[in-house]
Order: C-alpha cells, then structure tokens, then sequence
C-alpha cells in the first residue's frame, strides 16, 4: 500500500507524469499508471535515488531512441543490488555462524548447569542470587568476555 502523500511526492517529482483527473480533482490511475508506479517502487526499494529514477523517467518519455540509455541505467542498478545482495548474503553468513556458536556453548553451558545440581550442593559457595558460584568469580556460567562475543574465526 502506497500512502497518499507519497503518492503526491511522486507525481510532485515528475515520476508519474501523466497522471488523469477527473473534474473534480480526483486522480484516476489507468494500468500504465500503476505499472509505472510498480517500477518506481521496485527502483526505490532497492536504493535507487528518486533522482536517478526521474532521470530514468525522462527518458523513458523520450521514447524508443531512449532504450540503450534506460537499459544501461537499469544494468547498472542490477549490479548495484547484486553487490548489496551479496554484502547482506556475508553478513547473513556471520549470523548463522554466531548462532551456531551461541547454541553450542548454550548446550554446553546447559549440560554443565546439570552436572552442576545433580552434584547437591557441597562446596559451592552462594552468590546474592542463591545460585551455586563453584569458581568464586560472580560468574556461574564459567563464561567471560571473548565467551560471550565468540571468540576465534567466528567472531
């Protein structure tokens, strides 16, 4: 759903040029319309300017001596998203790799946390929180800074 004010903001702009009104001022957008508004919105949400897309407008008004020029436009945009595609595909890949790595240590920590109660109390000191605290440091988990980040090639 595109808002009205954005709406107005494009054909402000001159990305909708031929936009009807009725008589009363009402305007009605024909299919062509909201083809163009498809492509607008497809340029926009993939990190093309609106000046780059009023650019691209302008010569698609221009007509067919045009398409060379709005076809390299548009290659060179693919490119553009395919590079941020593939940026995000690396960032995705650090995620999953820290996921990974979290819900093994979390599964250790788990099992750990086990061993740790079946044992029923002994020598374990008490922190404030009630817990047992076998390490004297605050920290039952037995995790530290480079722990709690992912520490090695994962982080």
């Amino acid at each position: 759903t595109i808002k009205p004010n954005t709406l107005r903001y494009y054909e402000k702009e001159g990305l909708l040029p031929h936009v009807r009104r009725s008589q009363s001022g009402i305007r009605r957008y024909t299919e062509q319309d909201l083809e163009w508004l498809g492509l607008i919105c497809c340029l926009k949400n993939t990190g093309m300017s609106i000046r780059q897309i009023h650019d691209f407008v302008e010569l698609s008004l221009q007509g067919p001596a045009t398409l060379k020029d709005r076809c390299d436009i548009l290659r060179a945009h693919k490119q553009e998203v395919e590079a941020h595609i593939a940026e995000l595909n690396r960032y995705l890949q650090k995620v999953n790799a820290k996921i990974a790595y979290f819900s093994q240590q979390y599964e250790a920590y788990q099992k750990l946390e086990a061993l740790c109660s079946c044992g029923g109390g002994g020598s374990d000191s008490s922190d404030s929180s009630g817990r047992g605290n076998s390490s004297g440091r605050g920290n039952s988990s037995g995790l530290i800074g480079s722990e709690i980040i992912g520490s090695g090639s994962n982080a």
